[in-house]
C-alpha cells in the first residue's frame, strides 16, 4: 500500500500525535518542524502499521522511526528481565553510537530506557543492562544474534523492530543474522524498515516478514537531491593526487573516499604534508581512534576525512560540503551511498569525483544507473588554466604547504584523589577536602623548634657514668676476642709446620729405596697364573678344559634332529 507523503508544507511534530513532553524536548533542541520523512512514517508509526520508508541518508530517518518507538514504550509496562520491547538494528558501530546519541534524551524525556549493543564495546555491560530490563535495544546484526544464541537476550516480548540502512546491512552480509532475529519476533510485532533502494535482499525482507506495509517515498524517483552538484573531472595520471589536495584545501568539511586502507594513510599523510589537516579512517584502526576521527571531524577540528567505503558506512556528520571520490566506486549504490554524505536534510552539497582517461566509459554507465546528470570536465595537467578551472568548479585553492602533524586521542584527564567519575554533584570523602585550594610551601604549620635553636655539641649534657661502664665493659670484651684469636692463629701455625716436617722425613726415606723394577713385582692374589684351575683350587690350566657339543637347552640334543627334506627335488 502506497501513501501520499505530506511534503507540501511544514508540519509541526505536535500536529503528528506526538506528546506534549516530547515535543517540548524537541524544542529545547531547536527542532520545531518534521522534516518531510518524519511527517510521513511518525502518524502511521503511531497507529501501529508496519512501514516501508524510502529516503536518502540524512533526511532525518532516525526521529521518523525513533519518536513512534519512544512514545509506544512509554505507555507499556515495564520491560522484564533479558527481555527487550524495541530492537533498531543498523549496519556499523559507529551509525549504532549516533542513533543512539540522537535518541537518547528524547528516551530520557518520556523514561524510557535505551542501550547500545555492538561489537567493540563491552559484552559485560551489554549482558547487564539486559539482564536489568532495557526498552529499547540499539544493536548491530552480529552482536544482537550472538546475545539472543546465549540466552542474553529474548525477543518473546519484542513489540517493534527497526531496520535502519537495510541495504548496506544486506551488502555487508548481514542478511542471515537479520533473517534469526526476525524469525524471533512475535507474529503481532510492528516492522519498520528503511532503505535508500528497495530491491534484493530488502525486496525479499519486506515480502517475507512485513504485513502489508504502508511505502512512503521521499525520493520524488530521484535519488539525488536538487541541491546536489556532481562534477566529475578527468584527470591525467601524472596530476591526480595534487588536484585532489588543491580541492582539499578548500573551506568547510571534505570527505574523501577512496578504495584501499593504505591509500587512505598515504593520502591523509601527503595531504598533510602540504598543509592540508587530514585524518584516515579504516577497518584496520583501533575503535578509539575512528572515534577520535569522526568527533574531531563533526567539531570541525579535522577539516577533510579520508576513509573508506566499509569505514564511511557509519560517518553520519552533518554540514559536510565536499565529497570527494579519488577512486570511482564500483557501481551505482555505492555512489548514492557516498554522496549521501553531503546536502543533508535540504543542505547544498557538491560532489566531485576523479575519473582516469581509462576510467571514463565504467563511470559514464555507473552515473547513467544512478540517475545522476554530472558536470564533466577535462583537466590536462597543472597549468595554470587548468588549475583556474579546478577552483571555479569546486572551490579549490592552494595549499599553504606548511606541514602539520597528525592530532591523535590523548588519554583522560587524571583525576582528582577523591574525585571518580560517574558521581555526579556527590560530596568528595573526608568532609570538605575535595575542594581545597592547592597547598604551598609557604603555608604549611610552623614547626616546634627551629633549625637555629638546637643546642650545639658543646652544650649537650654530660654523658652519666653507668654509660661510661658500659663502653668500657664492651671494649674489655673485644679485646678479649682479639686475643684468643691470635692463640688460634698461632696454634694452626705450629700444626702446619709439624705438617711439613712429617711430609718432608717421608720423601726422604721414599728416595733411600732406590728405583724399582717390573720383574720385582709381586704376584696377584699370591698364587701362580700358570696354576690356575676351575673350581676353589684353581687346578687345572686351560687346555684341560673339556670342549665338545654342549647339551642344547630344554634337554635337547641337536645330533638327534632329523635330516631336513630337500625342496625342488635337491
Amino acid at each position: 500500500m502506497n501513501a501520499t507523503d505530506p511534503t507540501a508544507a511544514a508540519v509541526s511534530f505536535a500536529e503528528l500525535g506526538l506528546p506534549e513532553a516530547l515535543v517540548e524536548a524537541l524544542n529545547r533542541h531547536g527542532i520545531e518542524t518534521a522534516f518531510p520523512i518524519q511527517a510521513a512514517t511518525i502518524s502511521d508509526a503511531l497507529a501501529g502499521m508496519d512501514v516501508l520508508g524510502k529516503a536518502r541518508t540524512g533526511s532525518g530517518k532516525t526521529l521518523g522511526f525513533g519518536l513512534p518507538a519512544i512514545v509506544r514504550l512509554s505507555e507499556g509496562p515495564r520491560p522484564e528481565k533479558r527481555r527487550p520491547r524495541a530492537i533498531v538494528l543498523v549496519p556499523t558501530r559507529e551509525l549504532g553510537m549516533q542513533v543512539s546519541d540522537a535518541l537518547e534524551p528524547y528516551a530520557h524525556a518520556m523514561h524510557v530506557s535505551l542501550k547500545l549493543v555492538a561489537g567493540g564495546l563491552s559484552m559485560s555491560k551489554q549482558i547487564q543492562a539486559l539482564e536489568r530490563g532495557v526498552h529499547l535495544v540499539v544493536a548491530t546484526p552480529g552482536r544482537m544474534a550472538d546475545l539472543v544464541r546465549n540466552g542474553h537476550a529474548d525477543l518473546s516480548e519484542l513489540e517493534l523492530i527497526v531496520m535502519d540502512e537495510a541495504d548496506h546491512m544486506a551488502d555487508m552480509g548481514f542478511m542471515d543474522e537479520i533473517t534469526e532475529i526476525l524469525a524471533g519476533v512475535p507474529e503481532g510485532g510492528q516492522r519498520l524498515l528503511f532503505s535508500a533502494t528497495l530491491d534484493g535482499d530488502v525486496d525479499r525482507l519486506v515480502t517475507q516478514y512485513m504485513h502489508d506495509p504502508v511505502t512512503h517515498d521521499v525520493t520524488d524517483g530521484d535519488d539525488q537531491p536538487a541541491t546536489m552538484r556532481h562534477v566529475v573531472l578527468n584527470v591525467p595520471p601524472h596530476a591526480k593526487y595534487q588536484i585532489a589536495t588543491r580541492i582539499a584545501a578548500r573551506e568547510g568539511r571534505t570527505i574523501v573516499f577512496v578504495r584501499t586502507k593504505l591509500a587512505t594513510e598515504r593520502i591523509a599523510e601527503e595531504m598533510r604534508e602540504a598543509g592540508v589537516l587530514a585524518l584516515a579512517i579504516h577497518g584496520d584502526r583501533s575503535q578509539a581512534e575512528r572515534n577520535f576521527a569522526i568527533s574531531a571531524f563533526r567539531a570541525g577540528d579535522v577539516p577533510v576525512l579520508v576513509a573508506t567505503d566499509v569505514a564511511a558506512r557509519g560517518i553520519h556528520v552533518d554540514h559536510v560540503d565536499l565529497v570527494m571520490q579519488i577512486d570511482p566506486p564500483a557501481d551505482h549504490k555505492d555512489y548514492t551511498h557516498r554522496s549521501g554524505r553531503t546536502a543533508r536534510a535540504g543542505e547544498e552539497g557538491l560532489v566531485v569525483t576523479l575519473v582516469l582517461p581509462h576510467q571514463r566509459r565504467s563511470t559514464d554507465r555507473m552515473l547513467e544507473r544512478a540517475g545522476v546528470d554530472a558536470t564533466f570536465r577535462k583537466v590536462r595537467g597543472e597549468d595554470a588554466e587548468s588549475l583556474a578551472m579546478v577552483d571555479d568548479l569546486t572551490g579549490g585553492r592552494e595549499p599553504s604547504w606548511e606541514p602539520v602533524r597528525e592530532p591523535r586521542p590523548q588519554r583522560p584527564e587524571r583525576r582528582g584523589r577523591y574525585e571518580r567519575p560517574g558521581r555526579g554533584d556527590r560530596p568528595a570523602r573526608g568532609g570538605d577536602r575535595g575542594g581545597r585550594s592547592e597547598r604551598r610551601w609557604e603555608d604549611r604549620p610552623p614547626r616546634k623548634w627551629d633549625r637555629d635553636d638546637r643546642p650545639r655539641r658543646d652544650d649537650r649534657p654530660r654523658r652519666d657514668d653507668s654509660r661510661a661502664d658500659d663502653m668500657m665493659a664492651t671494649q674489655q670484651r673485644m679485646e678479649e676476642r682479639l686475643a684468643r684469636i691470635e692463640r688460634d692463629l698461632s696454634d694452626r701455625e705450629a700444626a702446619l709446620s709439624a705438617r711439613e716436617g712429617r711430609l718432608a722425613e717421608r720423601e726422604a726415606q721414599l728416595d733411600d729405596r732406590g728405583p724399582r723394577r717390573y720383574d720385582d713385582r709381586p704376584a696377584k692374589g699370591g698364587y701362580d697364573k700358570g696354576a690356575r684351575g676351575k673350581g676353589g683350587d684353581k687346578s687345572y690350566k686351560k687346555g684341560d678344559k673339556p670342549y665338545g657339543k654342549k647339551p642344547a637347552k630344554g634337554g635337547y640334543d641337536s645330533s638327534s634332529r632329523k635330516p631336513r627334506k630337500p625342496r625342488n627335488g635337491r
